[in-house]
C-alpha cells in the first residue's frame, strides 16, 4: 500500500473511533477551568492536566482560567467556543449546579458531553486567625443576635459553601435570606479575604485550606460531613448540634457535539488519568476522596443531583 494511502486510511479509522487510543497520537487538550486561579476547580483541573501528560494519554495540556457566576460565564466560553472539539475538556461540580439553578444563564450544561466525575470532599468553615470568634457556637450567636453582622465568605452565589451558610442559618432557627454572603470568583480572591480579615468566617473545600490551618493562619469550627474526617481534628456541624451535611464533588465534562466515539475516547483518556500514579498522589495531597463515575451512570447523577440541590435551595430560601 503506497504510503498516501496508508495515511488516509489512518485517518479515516481515526476519525470514525474504529483505532484504538492506544493506536493514535496523544492529543493536545485544551482544559477550560470556569474560576479564577488558586481554587479547588482550579487546583482540580490542573492535577488532571498534569496526570494527563504524566500518563502519557496527552501529549500537552492548556488550561484557560475563565472565573465568575459559579462557573456560568466559563460554561458560556466553553459551549460558544469548543464545539465539537474532540481534545476539549471544562471542570465542573456542584457548585456550577447551584449556580445555573440561582443564576439561571442563558447557556445550559445539557449543551456540553458528560465525561466524568472524579472526586468528593466535604467544605470546612474557617475563621481568620484574629478573628473575636472562637467557635462555630460565637459565630452562631452573633448571626442569631445580628445576622448581617456575620460576613460569610466564600464561591460564587450557589456554591456549595454559600448553601451550607444557608442551611446553618435555617437550622438554627435565622432567616436565611438575611444572611451576609460574600461571593468571590475564585478560591484565591476568598482565601485573601479571609486571612485580610475581611470576612467573618469562610468556606471552601478541605484542599484549599488546608495549607493556612496547618500554618494557625486560619481556625477550622466546622466540616459539612456527616462523621470527622479521617486524620481532620474538626469538628461536624452535626456534632456540634446543627444539623447540616452537605458534600461537594468535581468533575469533567466535554465539548457540545462529540460523536459516541469521541466521547468514550476523552472518557478513556481522562480513566487513564486518574489511574496514574500523579493522580493519586495529589488525591492524597489534597485530601479528597476518590468518586470516579462515567457514562450513564455519570448523566443520571448529575440530573439527581440538580434535583437534590434544587430542593435543598428552595427549602432554605435561596431560590
Amino acid at each position: 500500500m503506497r504510503r498516501d494511502h496508508f495515511l488516509k486510511s489512518l485517518a479515516a479509522l481515526a476519525a470514525t473511533g474504529a483505532l484504538p487510543l492506544h493506536a493514535l497520537a496523544a492529543p493536545n487538550v485544551k482544559m477550560l477551568i470556569p474560576a479564577n486561579p488558586g481554587g479547588g476547580w482550579d487546583i482540580t483541573g490542573r492535577a488532571l492536566g498534569k496526570a494527563l501528560m504524566d500518563s502519557k494519554a496527552a501529549d500537552t495540556v492548556s488550561f484557560d482560567n475563565k472565573g465568575g457566576a459559579a462557573g456560568a460565564l466559563g460554561l458560556a466560553q466553553f459551549v460558544n467556543g469548543a464545539k465539537n472539539d474532540p481534545n476539549a475538556l471544562m471542570v465542573m461540580g456542584a457548585v456550577m449546579l447551584g449556580g445555573i439553578i440561582t443564576g439561571k444563564p442563558p447557556v445550559n450544561l445539557s449543551q456540553a458531553t458528560p465525561i466524568a466525575r472524579l472526586i468528593s470532599e466535604y467544605n470546612v468553615f474557617v475563621l481568620p486567625a484574629n478573628s473575636p470568634f472562637k467557635t462555630m457556637a460565637d459565630v452562631i450567636a452573633q448571626l442569631k443576635k445580628d445576622p448581617g453582622s456575620v460576613k460569610w465568605g466564600g464561591g460564587s452565589r450557589g456554591a456549595t459553601e454559600h448553601i451550607a451558610a444557608a442551611m446553618i442559618a435555617r437550622a438554627v432557627g435565622v432567616d436565611p435570606a438575611k444572611i451576609n454572603y460574600v461571593a468571590f470568583r475564585g478560591g484565591g480572591e476568598a482565601t485573601a479575604a479571609i486571612l485580610g480579615g475581611n470576612v467573618s468566617i469562610g468556606g471552601s473545600g478541605m484542599s484549599e485550606f488546608a495549607p493556612y490551618i496547618a500554618d494557625g493562619k486560619m481556625r477550622a469550627i466546622g466540616v459539612t460531613s456527616e462523621q470527622r474526617l479521617p486524620g481532620v481534628n474538626v469538628p461536624t456541624l452535626k456534632e456540634q448540634g446543627i444539623d447540616v451535611v452537605i458534600g461537594n464533588w468535581r468533575g469533567v465534562y466535554g465539548a457540545p457535539g462529540l460523536t459516541a466515539p469521541q466521547r468514550k475516547a476523552l472518557t478513556d483518556m481522562v480513566l487513564t488519568a486518574v489511574k496514574s500514579p500523579s493522580w493519586q498522589e495529589s488525591v492524597k495531597k489534597n485530601d479528597w476522596t476518590p468518586a470516579v463515575l462515567t457514562g450513564p451512570e455519570f448523566d443520571k447523577f448529575v440530573d439527581d443531583e440538580f434535583a437534590t440541590l434544587r430542593a435543598i435551595m428552595a427549602k432554605s430560601g435561596m431560590v
